[in-house]
Order: C-alpha cells, then sequence, then structure tokens
C-alpha cells in the first residue's frame, strides 16, 4: 500500500506528518496524522490511537488536542486518523433529512461502524478500517511503531468509538482513555439515527457498537479512565455518562469516571486534560 505525505513539521522534540492513502475497507482515500517523538535508531515506540467526534476530521486534535509535548515526555506515538470516508463519490455522505441537513450522520459522522444498509454499506467500513486495515499499514510503513504496546482514547463519537474498539479488543488495547464520550448509542438520539442509519432497525445488531451494552454482556477493560464535564450541553440527552458508571458498577468492572466542573464538550476541556490522559496511557504502555 501506498501511503503520501501531505506535511511534516518538527514540534516538540519530534515529528507531526500527515498522510494519505487509498483504503481497500472503505474504497476512497483516507487521512490520518501521526506525531512521533524523537527517537534512536531501531527503537521501538508505544502507539496512542485518538478518535475524534462528530464533525471532526484528524485536524481538530492536530491543531487544537495540546498533545505534542506530553507524547514526547512519555515517549508514545499518536495516531489520529479521519473520522469517515470522503470524496465527491462517497454513497451517502450528503445525506439530508431535515431542513438543517444531518450533521449528526454521513459526512462525518461515521460513528466507528461497519455499515450493513445501502447506500452507506460501501464506503462507510470505519470499523475494519480502524480496527484491522490502518494498524496494518502502521506496522508495515512506521518502524519505530511498536504494535505490541497499544492504547486508544477518543472525544465524544470518539469517545464511543475507542470504548467499543477496546472492549471488542481487550487483548490489543492496554489501556482505554475517553472524552465526553457517547457510552450507549442503544439509548441515545445520536445512536438510534446514526446505528438505525447504518446498521438498520434490528437493535440486536447495535449491540456490539454500545459501550454499556457490551459490558453487560461480560465485555471488561483493566483500564479505563473517562472524563466529563458537567456543563456539556449534551450531557443529559446524548452523553449520559451516569449510564457508564452504573455498567461498570454492576459489573464490578474497575473504571476512574470522572465529572470535571465547569467544562463543556469542546477542545478547551479536551486540551486542559489531554496531559493527564496521555500520561495515564504512557505509564501503561511503558510498563
Amino acid at each position: 500500500m501506498t501511503i503520501e505525505l501531505l506535511s511534516s513539521n518538527r514540534s516538540h522534540g519530534g515529528v507531526q506528518a500527515v498522510y494519505r492513502h487509498n483504503s481497500d475497507a472503505t474504497h476512497t482515500p483516507m487521512t490520518f496524522a501521526i506525531f512521533i517523538p524523537d527517537h534512536a535508531e531501531g527503537e521501538e515506540l508505544p502507539v496512542l490511537w485518538y478518535l475524534s467526534g462528530l464533525t471532526c476530521t484528524h485536524a481538530n486534535v492536530m491543531e487544537k488536542g495540546e498533545y505534542r509535548a506530553a507524547c514526547a515526555l512519555q515517549r508514545v506515538i499518536f495516531i489520529a486518523p479521519d473520522t469517515s470516508p470522503r470524496g465527491p463519490d462517497v454513497d451517502g455522505a450528503d445525506v439530508a433529512d431535515d431542513a438543517e441537513g444531518a450533521w449528526d450522520f454521513g459526512l462525518g459522522a461515521g460513528f466507528y461502524v461497519n455499515a450493513t444498509q445501502q447506500p452507506w454499506a460501501k464506503h462507510y467500513q470505519m470499523r475494519h478500517y480502524i480496527e484491522d486495515e490502518l494498524p496494518a499499514l502502521i506496522g508495515a510503513e512506521f518502524a519505530a511503531a511498536d504494535m505490541g504496546r497499544q492504547s486508544i482514547m477518543g472525544h465524544s463519537m470518539g469517545g464511543h468509538g475507542a470504548l467499543t474498539m477496546g472492549l471488542r479488543n481487550p487483548s490489543r488495547f492496554r489501556s482505554v482513555s475517553a472524552f465526553s464520550p457517547i457510552v450507549s448509542p442503544l439509548n441515545c438520539p445520536w445512536g438510534d439515527k446514526a446505528l438505525g442509519g447504518y446498521l438498520g432497525p434490528d437493535r440486536a445488531a447495535w449491540v456490539e457498537y454500545d459501550a454499556c451494552a457490551l459490558i453487560a454482556a461480560g465485555a471488561r477493560l483493566n483500564h479505563l479512565l473517562v472524563d466529563q464535564g458537567d456543563a456539556d450541553n449534551f450531557l443529559e440527552n446524548q452523553l449520559k455518562t451516569h449510564l457508564l458508571v452504573d455498567a461498570c458498577r454492576d459489573a464490578g468492572m474497575d473504571a476512574t469516571i470522572r465529572m470535571q466542573a465547569g467544562y463543556d464538550h469542546s477542545y478547551y476541556f479536551i486540551s486542559t486534560f489531554m496531559a493527564d490522559h496521555v500520561a495515564w496511557h504512557g505509564e501503561r504502555l511503558n510498563a
């Protein structure tokens, strides 16, 4: 697989780069950002994945997330994929079901699922892309990436992706964290819209994309950290952090779930606690 370097900048004792490649999973070009701290020749560094939220691309966290200094200190590679397939030929990308368009469905809202419904099934295979194709590419193209040491984190829709991918792949990820995650798509309007659209009306097919349902069914994480702002305007109707608290308690699964006073859903919140999350992952990745 050929990858194309789009940009490369020195920052915080490392290199921040952006690449593009043609994806077999999504049948589109896909773009990702990667920060690699300075390292000795032949040295391998652990990998921390970051999954972004609704309407975002790789650029949001790259420009606003303030992770590079922390990753350089922890000696961790940071990878931020795009959220969705993009391009003029992506079926269903421009879907609109109301006067303002469907900003929370279609383009920028892939929800990290493998779509089964038309017209999204051909391109919206983000689970396969993130879980399988992109890790294989990283392992093949970046000698510094130690794919035996991986962790994952995300924000909002990306928090949902990080939680569910971690729960489905507990032996791959040493730790999982999230900012303001959608913890139960089975129980919120965003989930009804996205999973109903991409997967169809059979809610049994949604369970593997719902963190609370996966925990109730027996999936477990050894290390989980969640930060949620109590001034987040999506908290009550969409994110419902209390459902994750209840699921972990009922399952007897240890988790650190912190409500942060006065913080909202924005990157002002994420950037405030990003270094904490990177250090927390670094401790487990470098153990």
